[in-house]
C-alpha cells in the first residue's frame, strides 16, 4: 500500500544505524538501506522536521533463550558518519529494543507537537517492529518505508513487512515519502 500523507509535524525515527548493528550479517546489502535512510535525513532537515537518531547500547538484562543481556561497547553503539548528527537532531540512546520505553522519545515528540513518525533503521523485526508498535500505542501515526530497513532473516523481515506493519499504519517505499515531504 501507498503512503498516503505526511502530517504536519512528522518525524524522521531512524533506528540503530550504528557499527555493531550495520557490521552484521544482514539479509540486504546494508549499504543501499543507509543511502535510503539519508536520503530521508536529508529531506526531513530540509523542511525542519523532527530527525530522531536512535542507537542501542545495552541489551534488556531478562533472560532468553540466548543468554542474559548487558552493556555493549562504547565503539558498537557508536552512529555511522554517514549519518552527520546535527545539533538540531535528537538523540536517544536507548537500552532496549524500542525506542520509547526507559528513554525521553515520547516528551519530546509531544513537545514539539509530532502527530506522526516515519521509522527506518535495523532491525525490521526488532528495533524498527518494536519502535513501529510502540508508536502506534501511544497515537501516532505510523509509516514505515520498506526499502529502508533490513534484518538478520529474512523470514521474520518478510513477516514484518507483510503482516505486522500493515496492522501499525501504512508501509511505502522512500521515493513515496521524500515525494510527500516535498508537497
Amino acid at each position: 500500500m501507498p503512503v498516503t500523507q505526511l502530517d504536519a509535524k512528522t518525524a524522521l525515527i531512524v533506528i540503530d544505524l550504528q557499527h555493531g548493528i550495520v557490521q552484521l550479517p544482514l539479509c540486504h546489502p546494508v549499504q543501499p538501506v543507509i543511502d535510503q535512510c539519508v536520503s530521508l535525513i536529508n529531506a526531513f532537515r530540509a523542511k525542519q522536521q523532527p530527525v530522531v537518531l536512535v542507537n542501542v547500547d545495552a541489551a534488556p538484562s531478562g533472560r532468553t533463550e540466548f543468554g542474559v543481556g548487558g552493556k555493549y561497547p562504547d565503539e558498537f553503539a557508536a552512529l555511522i558518519p554517514e549519518l552527520n548528527v546535527q545539533p538540531s537532531d535528537i538523540l536517544i540512546t536507548k537500552p532496549n529494543w524500542g525506542a520509547f520505553i526507559n528513554t525521553e522519545l515520547y516528551q519530546q515528540l509531544q513537545a514539539k507537537g509530532v502527530t506522526q513518525v516515519v521509522v527506518v533503521g535495523i532491525a525490521t523485526a526488532i528495533g524498527v517492529e518494536s519502535t513501529a508498535r510502540q508508536a502506534f500505542e501511544l497515537g501516532y501515526n505510523v509509516t514505515v518505508a520498506v526499502d529502508a530497513i533490513t534484518d538478520l532473516n529474512i523470514d521474520t523481515h518478510n513477516n514484518s513487512v507483510a503482516n505486522i506493519f500493515p496492522k501499525l499504519g501504512e508501509t511505502g517505499i522512500t521515493a513515496e515519502v521524500l515525494a510527500l515531504s516535498q508537497a
